[in-house]
């Protein structure tokens, strides 16, 4: 673990960013005292994105005569409904 005062990390917070992505944690102090500490990012971090965020599977309706969708209002139109 790297522990750094607060000026120290924002002079060199992209060095500090590739740390970290090493695998590597960095404790940042002000006035002597811990206030934050940059971890990596876990899988589990990863797996406890809302529901809402994750991406979707479409759906796929396969009928008994093998028409799609658009295929059938295509067909609706041309029959002049």
């Amino acid at each position: 673990m790297q522990t750094i005062p607060l000026s120290e990390f924002r002079a060199n917070a992209s060095a500090m960013i590739d740390l970290v992505e090493r695998g590597e944690t960095v404790r940042i102090l002000r006035h002597g005292k811990p206030v934050a500490e940059l971890v990596p990012v876990t899988n589990d971090a990863m797996s406890r994105v809302p529901s809402w965020k994750r991406a979707i599977e479409p759906l796929h309706i396969v009928r008994p005569d093998g028409k799609t969708g658009a295929q059938l209002i295509v067909e609706e139109r041309e029959a002049g409904w």
